[in-house]
């Protein structure tokens, strides 16, 4: 899973510093995504680079990682430390929850959210 675990730290690092098109090109060009603001999931780059840019210009999220482990599908499941602030700093959620992604030829094809409270992100 070492490979896995270097892209996903490299995505988590990316979206953090807001470098979208660094994260893009780790995504499939058909990435399905949870769109965790709004439910539902986003198709695609675009749909992935759109959801972003909407997000941010809302809310300021910051994801950690904090554990790696494989589901029963191969997928990767990564426990994180989301911490959401409003624009002008303001908390507006600090919780722990999952994310899931399935990771084929070294892309991302799929993310989904467990545990998920709004405001959520991804």
């Amino acid at each position: 899973m070492s490979d896995e675990v270097r892209l996903l730290n490299h995505l988590y690092d990316r979206f953090n510093a807001r470098d979208t098109e660094k994260v893009i090109e780790s995504l499939d060009e058909n990435v399905t995504w949870a769109n965790g603001m709004e439910g539902g999931h986003v198709q695609g780059r675009a749909g992935v680079r759109s959801y972003w840019t909407r997000q941010w210009a809302m809310v300021d999220p910051h994801v950690d990682p904090i554990a790696f482990s494989v589901g029963p599908g191969g997928e990767v499941i990564v426990d994180v430390h989301q911490v959401v602030r409003d624009l002008n700093g303001n908390l507006l959620a600090d919780t722990k929850v999952g994310h899931v992604f399935l990771i084929e030829n070294g892309l991302v094809k799929r993310f989904d959210i467990r545990g998920q409270e709004r405001p959520e992100l991804g």
